[in-house]
């Protein structure tokens, strides 16, 4: 198996970071092939714009959905996407590697997405969903919080996870990937904030990480989020009761 890590954090000395070795030890340990894209570092831009694109379809009028279709069909992606799309159509696992900012990623992991995931390369009108263009292959989020496992749920002060994490996993889903459960690494804390004394918080990640490199062994044992597909709704595309 061929996994790829997107890692996204701009500290290298962080958690996010020992998350990202751990995982690349734990597979490559168990025999598989691990290529990770630090965002941060590549300085990769997310924002999506004219600019990227060398042979535009319109000059006068930016569509980043026309460019992006004009360029998957005439091989002129901007470099660093297409390199990205060949490291996902190599990859029978992507880890997406972030911290919870916000209710949600990083804006350069959202901005990673906007661009990479191009509009008739990746996906098109049929080419969607269980039909996508990434089908077969397997995702998976790992994320980490700053407030302790309690704090979360519905209703609960540091919100729903499942609905946070749900635009990131639904999207993919959207280009065809079978998403496996996140794994959330609670608890993180940041500087000014502390919920328990340092002993026992390191101790608690340090375990953490044994967890993480114990599930990455076993990702065959997981059973795959469930998601809508073709099949479950109408012609206007609202669910089939």
């Amino acid at each position: 198996m061929h996994a790829h890590i997107v890692h996204v954090h701009p500290e290298l000395s962080s958690y996010n970071a020992a998350m990202t070795r751990s995982a690349q030890q734990a597979l490559s340990t168990c025999g598989h092939t691990v290529t990770i894209h630090d965002l941060y570092r590549t300085n990769f831009d997310p924002v999506e714009r004219g600019q990227h694109y060398s042979d535009r379809s319109n000059a006068q009028f930016f569509s980043p959905l026309a460019e992006q279709r004009h360029a998957s069909r005439t091989c002129s992606l901007p470099h660093e996407i297409q390199s990205e799309i060949g490291n996902l159509e190599r990859a029978d696992l992507v880890i997406l590697q972030f911290p919870l900012w916000w209710h949600g990623p990083p804006a350069i992991l959202k901005g990673w997405m906007d661009r990479v995931f191009v509009n008739g390369g990746l996906y098109s009108g049929r080419m969607r969903y269980d039909t996508g263009y990434f089908r077969r292959k397997l995702a998976l989020v790992s994320v980490t919080t700053g407030a302790p496992r309690d704090a979360f749920g519905p209703g609960s002060r540091g919100g729903d996870l499942d609905v946070m994490l749900w635009p990131i996993q639904y999207s993919l889903h959207y280009v065809g990937f079978t998403i496996l459960p996140p794994f959330v690494s609670y608890g993180v804390q940041g500087h000014g904030y502390s919920y328990e004394d340092e002993f026992c918080q390191r101790e608690r990640l340090v375990n953490n990480l044994t967890q993480w490199r114990s599930r990455l062994t076993c990702l065959d044992e997981a059973l795959p989020l469930e998601f809508p597909g073709w099949n479950d709704w109408d012609d206007e595309g609202r669910a089939i009761r």
